[in-house]
């Protein structure tokens, strides 16, 4: 079986952790649990008739007072850049991450998720924000880990653009 690692990132509290357990365990918890460090979780999925073992590293949210360790990036294959749709910070942290990445791993796969639909009315970021990223590349889903909408999708997604543009596979693993 073929596995490759892909990194979930972005700010504190964007809901990479929520997203994850959705995704793994089919589960939301209302509290809120800080990561600290990486938490790594695994799920086989079929993608163009091919098993492809997804090793997801969640990583600790970033701020100015915690920088992403290049350490947790060695390896990636792909990215998951998480934004809450209510804090514009957020997207820019966002971009911030995707710059880093690319000096990191290079130009890698990689989706932005755009987190908390669920929460419409509180909508911070805007369409006019979101098309001027798409027009550098960016591709954009939205997300509720509350409710389950796109998860199973976005990673889908994201390994279907695993398979097109990234390294060839191998099954090596990572």
């Amino acid at each position: 079986m073929i596995a490759k690692k892909i990194c979930l990132l972005g700010s504190f509290a964007v809901g990479k952790t929520s997203l994850t357990r959705r995704f793994v365990e089919s589960i939301f918890f209302e509290k809120y649990h800080t990561t600290i460090g990486v938490k790594i979780d695994k799920k086989v999925v079929r993608c163009e008739d091919r098993e492809i073992e997804l090793l997801i590293w969640d990583i600790e949210g970033r701020d100015e007072f915690a920088p992403l360790r290049e350490s947790y990036l060695r390896g990636a294959a792909a990215i998951l850049l998480v934004v809450d749709l209510t804090r514009p910070d957020s997207l820019e942290v966002a971009r911030e991450l995707r710059v880093h990445v690319d000096k990191v791993l290079g130009n890698v796969p990689f989706l932005a998720l755009l987190n908390k639909s669920d929460l419409d009315q509180d909508r911070r970021i805007t369409p006019e924000d979101i098309q001027a990223l798409q027009k550098e590349g960016w591709e954009f889903i939205e997300t509720s880990a509350k409710t389950g909408q796109n998860v199973d999708g976005a990673f889908l997604r994201l390994t279907e653009k695993l398979l097109v543009n990234g390294p060839q596979l191998s099954k090596t693993g990572a």
